[in-house]
């Protein structure tokens, strides 16, 4: 299965085959993964054949690449419930996860992306920023909507005080656990993507940069058992970065309508207010009043003074820079606006200045001598006689 056209082959493992097959090379060993489940056997099993031992290990191991694991039964009122912590086998679980997110930008990109920027002859570079903010696009739309499911349902709007109550979250839901492990495949995938997209050397150090902010805050808040507090981050993120890779895509479309511009630049403001503000209400007031005050990692406890400064400085630190950042960004176009409209008032001077210049004087015959017209034969033009009434 294919998710190009090709006319032309290029040599096995070499840098052209690599670029223009690493989506059905991910597909391949996605699909060993899925074959490998064929052969799983157990007491649900309704098949009675013999099945050799070496199966039922691919099997078992098939199991670690797709599904969460440590998972843990936490005796409540109602029953057992299996919840999960995390270990080393994530990072297996999130590199099967990362193939599957190369073959979903690939489809995104062959049968979306690449289908309306032909429509429009946008430039090299306008085509880049176009590849980037459509998969930013579908990105954040669907994880905004995945991570407002997962507040809702599990309670964290209802009841704000279980942000920072228990803690340590050691024990995640699954829903929890398997949406922080495929962000971590998102981001993770986004770096080989930039070789795979051949992305301009120019943009290399943009993208790189806001790819391992991504990943610094959300391995911070997976590690540290503050994935309450970061399900509400991300999504206040992610609805402000939907809206500016939106207005940027309505922008290269039609160049006069900014006004999802304006609309994200009052969403990013209040969501930065908003970060700061819920982030010092959990880290400095909330896990400041638990009992326990101790470094345990073992027990997945940092709710010290010295750790929960740290991470305040760093979440107050990576939002002044946001802040500095879009206030550079609001001047430089306001700046640009104000130059081409000062541009189009000088052209419309100059314009009309050129055009009175160009009009033709209408002078008399002949020329004139001590004030008076004289004919070209040098006589005075005669006076009309007025007829008397």
């Amino acid at each position: 299965m294919g998710f190009r056209r090709r006319a032309k082959s290029h040599p096995l493992f070499s840098q052209e085959f690599l670029l223009h097959n690493h989506a059905d090379i991910g597909f391949f060993l996605v699909l060993c993964v899925l074959v490998a489940l064929m052969f799983e056997t157990g007491p649900h099993c309704s098949c009675h054949l013999p099945v050799l031992p070496t199966l039922e290990v691919t099997a078992k191991t098939a199991f670690i690449f797709i599904l969460p694991q440590y998972n843990v039964s936490v005796p409540t009122a109602d029953g057992e419930l299996v919840h999960y912590c995390y270990g080393l086998k994530d990072l297996v679980t999130i590199l099967f996860y990362i193939f599957i997110a190369i073959i979903l930008h690939a489809i995104v990109q062959d049968y979306a992306l690449d289908k309306i920027s032909r429509r429009f002859h946008l430039s090299k570079v306008k085509h880049s920023k176009f590849n980037e903010s459509g998969q930013l696009v579908a990105f954040h739309l669907t994880s905004m909507i995945w991570c407002l499911y997962v507040i809702v349902t599990e309670g964290y709007f209802s009841n704000p005080r279980s942000l920072w109550e228990n803690y340590p979250h050691v024990y995640l839901p699954f829903q929890v656990k398997f949406f922080y492990l495929c962000q971590l495949s998102y981001w993770l995938h986004a770096l080989p993507e930039l070789y795979f997209q051949k992305v301009r050397k120019e943009e290399i150090p943009r993208q790189l940069q806001y790819i391992c902010l991504y990943l610094v805050h959300i391995a911070g808040a997976y590690l540290l058992n503050l994935t309450r507090l970061g399900l509400i981050l991300l999504l206040l993120q992610y609805m402000a970065e939907f809206l500016f890779h939106m207005a940027r895509l309505v922008y290269f479309t039609d160049e006069n309508n900014e006004k999802l511009f304006n609309a994200w630049a009052v969403v990013f403001v209040i969501t930065r207010l908003f970060t700061l503000t819920l982030s010092v209400l959990v880290i400095a007031f909330g896990l400041a009043r638990e009992d326990n005050q101790t470094f345990e990692p073992e027990k997945g406890n940092f709710n010290t003074l010295l750790l929960r400064m740290g991470v305040l400085l760093v979440v107050c630190l990576f939002q002044t820079w946001m802040m500095w950042r879009f206030i550079h960004f609001q001047l430089r176009r306001w700046r640009e606006y104000w130059n081409e409209q000062s541009a189009r008032k000088r052209a419309a001077a100059s314009a009309t200045i050129t055009k009175q210049q160009s009009k033709p004087l209408k002078r008399e015959s002949g020329y004139h001598e001590n004030g008076v017209v004289k004919a070209e034969n040098g006589t005075s033009p005669r006076t009309k006689k007025l007829k008397s009434p």
